[in-house]
């Protein structure tokens, strides 16, 4: 069970982003800064040993205040998670994040505001404290792709949830008779490293070519597909709201979709951690 600490949480925050691929992890202040952070993938989580006081890496961190955690990845993981935290720091309390009405000025649109991922959520807090005033459109590349617009007063007005680049291939290997499967580690390996990250790209970035080999034509192809989602989402919100949006991406698969696109972007990877910090300040 999560246990939820007093009205006046103090730092340092241990913060925790359970994703379906990955888990992100940081150490933060009040004001959102992260003095210690790092990630571990599922398979990493499921081989710490029994008994183990925590994840390796959390051995030198101090001790932190209270822990906060947005988890989209299940029970057994939520479990596992409590499990670690409870190893390394007995009785540390813990809340377990759930998107709500409106919090640390972002204003849910959603229908029933908890059903609303609480990545998603906190991404929005972040994002909208990161970009204060600015209506923004929120692309994250995950296993799946979110869109979220937010006006620059803080409402969230709805959505987008499409497969996620490494989704789409592996759809067409796992439901073809010739074609791969293909996943972002097979992909990287064929050109030795992902994309470098761009931050702000002012300039129109050219997409992936026309390719001569099976593999690369997936590649490629998903990734269009991709950003042809964003940049038609993003020009049709500009033209609804009458005034410029500002694109900021974020997740696993950002360097290869944002190759593909030709309109301007952010880069901002900590968006639900600092979302997590503003939660955890602000509680």
């Amino acid at each position: 069970m999560s246990a939820a600490p007093g009205p006046a949480a103090k730092p340092p925050f241990l913060l925790i982003d359970a994703g379906n691929s990955r888990i992100k992890w940081a150490i933060a202040d009040t004001a959102g800064t992260r003095t210690h952070a790092g990630a571990a993938d599922h398979d990493g989580l499921r081989e710490v040993p029994p008994g183990a006081r925590g994840l390796p890496e959390w051995a030198d961190l101090p001790t932190p205040a209270s822990a906060w955690i947005s988890n989209v990845a299940g029970e057994a993981v939520a479990a596992r998670l409590a499990a670690l935290v409870e190893a390394r720091w007995p009785g540390l309390p813990r809340t377990v994040i759930r998107a709500c009405a409106q919090q640390c000025g972002v204003t849910n649109g959603y229908t029933t505001p908890d059903a609303l991922g609480s990545d998603r959520w906190a991404g929005m807090i972040g994002a909208h404290a990161a970009f204060p005033g600015e209506p923004l459109l929120i692309a994250t590349f995950g296993t799946a792709t979110t869109l979220e617009a937010l006006r620059a007063d803080g409402r969230f007005v709805g959505g987008l949830i499409a497969p996620g680049w490494t989704l789409m291939m592996r759809s067409l290997g796992e439901h073809t008779a010739q074609l791969p499967v293909l996943d972002a580690p097979a992909v990287r390996s064929l050109t030795g490293a992902a994309a470098e990250d761009a931050g702000d790209a002012a300039d129109a970035q050219p997409g992936p070519r026309f390719a001569t080999d099976t593999k690369r034509a997936i590649s490629a192809g998903c990734a269009l597909a991709q950003a042809a989602l964003i940049e038609r989402a993003w020009a049709d919100l500009q033209d609804e709201w009458k005034e410029p949006v500002r694109l900021v991406v974020s997740g696993g698969a950002a360097a290869e979709v944002t190759a593909a696109l030709k309109v301007p972007h952010t880069r901002h990877d900590a968006l639900v951690l600092a979302g997590l910090a503003l939660i955890a300040a602000q509680s």
